[in-house]
């Protein structure tokens, strides 16, 4: 008899035991409210678009892409065409009509000129980013922003080329001296992979630096800026001028050339990144 009041007594603490646990599973699932509703979510990634500039092309930011990549953006590296601002803006304009949702439009060096065209006027185009960019103003003309301030070496260092267009008439292709690419364009990379560059360099046209600025996007769209403070093609102080036009988010860079995307993938990343998430507020 001892022994079954000794067993009963077992299972009726393990019954206890039981049913309080039961009701700490209730009490915690009352409390927990479940999954966020879908307005509390943020909204989807944008898109991002990178614009190369001149002597350069869309390889320039596989470092870029790649960290961007990784960290789950999509991603687009259009060729620009480097015939004239009028050309380059309206076919950048047209690639972006391509991209579904939001987008993240980042211009180098003159693709920065490009992107401030091509931008005015879409709404999806939700931030700019210029990393050691031109950022123009309705009406100006690179040839007289450059020389805004000192510092520049591009002119001394440029290899005109002729070339003819096949209905007789002619126009200038600007590359860079390839003694001069490195020290130039791109000093804080190795000078094994500017060799490479120089070799397989995209000109572009003189017109470029002629052409008017039609639009100027960034009047109506938040803008980030990376200052390369050891630029010798965009003088820092330009691009300073530039972003603080333009109310725009800084980073600098310190000792960077021109080819920060190269050099310091990370540093441009971070602040693309910065852009599409606060744009996605």
């Amino acid at each position: 008899m001892r022994n079954l009041r000794k067993h009963l007594r077992a299972l009726l603490a393990t019954a206890a035991a039981t049913t309080a646990a039961a009701a700490l599973l209730v009490s915690a699932a009352a409390a927990d409210p479940g999954p966020r509703s879908d307005a509390a979510k943020p909204g989807p990634k944008p898109t991002v678009v990178l614009v190369h500039g001149g002597f350069a092309d869309a390889s320039n930011w596989n470092g870029v892409i790649t960290e961007l990549q990784k960290d789950g953006y999509t991603v687009a590296a259009p060729a620009n065409p480097l015939r004239g601002l009028p050309t380059d803006a309206a076919y950048i304009a047209s690639f972006l009509t391509s991209v579904k949702g939001p987008i993240v439009l980042v211009g180098h060096s003159y693709g920065g000129a490009v992107i401030t065209n091509a931008a005015a006027g879409n709404p999806r185009v939700k931030a700019l980013v210029y990393v050691a960019a031109f950022v123009p103003d309705k009406g100006e003309v690179l040839a007289e922003l450059i020389q805004k301030y000192p510092g520049s070496e591009i002119e001394a260092a440029l290899a005109p080329v002729p070339y003819d267009n096949g209905d007789g008439t002619t126009g200038e292709d600007l590359y860079l001296r390839p003694d001069r690419f490195h020290d130039v364009f791109a000093a804080d990379v190795p000078r094994r992979t500017t060799r490479v560059m120089a070799a397989g360099q995209r000109p572009f046209s003189t017109k470029a630096f002629t052409d008017t600025t039609t639009a100027a996007a960034w009047r109506t769209i938040p803008s980030w800026g990376v200052v390369a403070t050891g630029d010798k093609a965009i003088p820092p102080a330009l691009q300073r001028f530039e972003y603080q036009r333009a109310h725009s988010r800084v980073v600098e860079v310190r000792g960077a050339s021109h080819a920060v995307m190269i050099s310091h993938p990370g540093a441009v990343t971070d602040l693309i990144e910065d852009a599409a998430r606060t744009t996605a507020k």
